[in-house]
């Protein structure tokens, strides 16, 4: 009740700011006009009148109909109500000309239900605090991001729902290899004419600490983007990118596919019964997957074409171990792959209504020896209506199976499907 209490507050309070709240610079705004932003644009149109604070804030609630079987048909029965109402809360600030602040909090997620800091960061598109025109010619290009928080690799993690920020993402669900960490970073991203590059590194540790033990073998993560992304005609933009991570510390590096601290979408997907001992199987992050390879390196490429209202995003991601296994017997981490296509079209005076589809699978092994492939196969198709620029009601059919003979336990022959329908506010 007093968690209830506490959300409502800070709800009507954020609400009541929002009318007054004033344009940050070099910043992408947290409603329907930042649809399709990608890297934060660098174009200075917003002059800096002092220290100014943004304050602002997600709230999602779904109503979930999902049905689900396995072969050992020992999955729990789900039924027809609402998942737990998920809230950020967001807080940026200008801070002097070409700087800001940003951090994002966890009011209330399905993984982590007391509040948690997600994280956030100091970004500098300008160095005049250096001095005047410092380095002017190269940071009209150049955009410095530091802090602890998600970081850039891909394009997938711009479109996805962060635990209540579902605005931006035309459906319920995020991808089944979803690439979201959370990790001590830096990076540097250059754009210039529809170019772009990024380069960054983190730490490779989503849990933060100092001590070291024989197990420890931390290693920094290193990760790159290059791209291109033109507005060809008023109709037209094409937008096309590749990206790499790669992280080689066994302490390190697993968590890429597995740093959401917010949890699956799907409540309660492919959770057991109480077997004999009264012992279940299932986690808050069924319904995605990890591989977990310790030595990791993945490269994932994103085209994106929006003619029109027509929109397409498509992922091609290869994500590969290469730790050597001597337990219980020798051998190395295999390798998956990832592909995603997004069909969604955009209508109404504003685009305030959309229809779409989207198919998503990951096969591969855990390790190179084994004899079949592991396979994840979903497909979605919904559409949605934004009421206002920072009101969005969407609905889904979701369908997912564990495919072929290589899944064990509570996944062989596991399939899930069903309905989804969810609110979201973000402003």
């Amino acid at each position: 009740m007093k968690k209830i209490l506490l959300l409502s507050m800070i709800c009507l309070f954020a609400m009541s700011v929002n009318a007054q709240q004033k344009k940050l610079q070099y910043f992408r705004a947290n409603d329907q006009s930042g649809l399709n932003v990608f890297e934060t644009p660098k174009t200075d149109t917003t002059a800096f009148e002092g220290v100014k604070v943004r304050v602002g804030g997600d709230f999602a609630m779904q109503f979930q109909t999902i049905s689900q079987e396995n072969d050992a048909n020992n999955l729990v029965e789900l039924g027809s109500d609402f998942n737990l109402p998920t809230a950020n809360l967001n807080v940026d600030a200008q801070l002097i000309d070409g700087v800001r602040m940003h951090l994002g909090v966890y009011l209330s997620a399905r993984h982590h239900e007391e509040s948690w800091v997600k994280g956030g960061y100091i970004q500098m598109d300008k160095l005049d605090f250096v001095s005047p025109g410092f380095l002017e010619g190269i940071m009209d290009y150049t955009t410095i991001r530091i802090g602890l928080d998600e970081f850039n690799y891909g394009d997938a993690h711009f479109r996805r729902t962060d635990n209540a920020r579902a605005i931006f993402n035309p459906f319920v669900g995020n991808y089944i290899m979803d690439s979201f960490s959370t990790e001590a970073f830096g990076e540097v991203t250059v754009q210039n004419s529809g170019l772009l590059a990024v380069v960054g590194v983190t730490n490779g540790k989503l849990n933060q600490n100092v001590v070291k033990n024989d197990n420890t073998d931390n290693k920094p993560s290193f990760y790159a983007k290059l791209g291109v992304d033109k507005q060809m005609n008023d109709d037209l933009r094409v937008r096309l990118t590749g990206s790499i991570y790669t992280n080689h510390g066994t302490t390190t590096g697993t968590w890429l596919y597995g740093g959401d601290r917010g949890g699956s979408r799907y409540y309660n997907v492919l959770h057991t019964l109480p077997d004999a001992d009264g012992n279940t199987q299932g986690s808050d992050f069924d319904g995605r997957y990890n591989a977990r390879f310790k030595k990791l390196t993945a490269i994932q490429v994103n085209p994106f074409v929006k003619f029109k209202g027509l929109e397409f995003f498509g992922i091609f991601e290869v994500a590969s171990g290469s730790d050597e296994i001597t337990t219980p017997a020798a051998d190395k981490e295999g390798s998956f792959t990832q592909l995603a296509a997004e069909l969604i079209y955009r209508f109404g005076s504003d685009e305030n209504f959309y229809v779409g589809g989207r198919y998503n699978t990951v096969k591969g092994k855990t390790v190179e020896s084994a004899t079949n492939d592991l396979e994840i196969n979903r497909f979605n198709i919904g559409g949605g209506w934004f009421l206002s620029k920072n009101i969005i009601v969407k609905a889904e059919y979701v369908n997912q199976e564990y495919a072929g003979d290589a899944w064990s336990g509570r996944f062989a022959g596991a399939k899930f499907d069903g309905f989804n329908l969810e609110a979201a506010i973000s402003f």
